[in-house]
């Protein structure tokens, strides 16, 4: 990953096709030594290649990809039995919270 963000570095800085050297420089600057091996592995894969239209391509691709975002909406519940329908799902949301409790840590410790 940090080959292909050097890379896209310099292609948005108008090197339209950084050589294995271009990169090895950019990678030094922050400290990176660069795997020869990985690093001729991309160029031969970007070889010939429009970053801009790769870029568009995958794009198009991630925006068929599912998020999880948007759920099947519940049946509403009658007047009735929506106060008791309730009840149990908030007692067990605060279980699963005080379980995280248990282990001794908790996601933003």
């Amino acid at each position: 990953m940090k080959y292909l963000a050097a890379y896209l570095l310099l292609a948005l800085a108008g090197n339209e096709s950084p050589s294995a050297s271009d990169i090895k420089e950019v990678l030094s600057a922050v400290g990176i030594d660069a795997e020869g091996e990985r690093l001729e592995k991309l160029l031969s894969e970007l070889e010939g290649k429009n970053i801009q239209e790769l870029i568009a391509e995958g794009s198009a691709k991630l925006a068929s990809v599912p998020s999880g975002g948007a759920g099947a909406g519940a049946a509403p519940a009658a007047a009735g039995g929506a106060a008791a329908a309730d009840a149990p799902a908030e007692e067990k949301e605060e279980e699963k919270e005080e379980s995280d409790e248990d282990m001794g840590f908790g996601l933003f410790d």
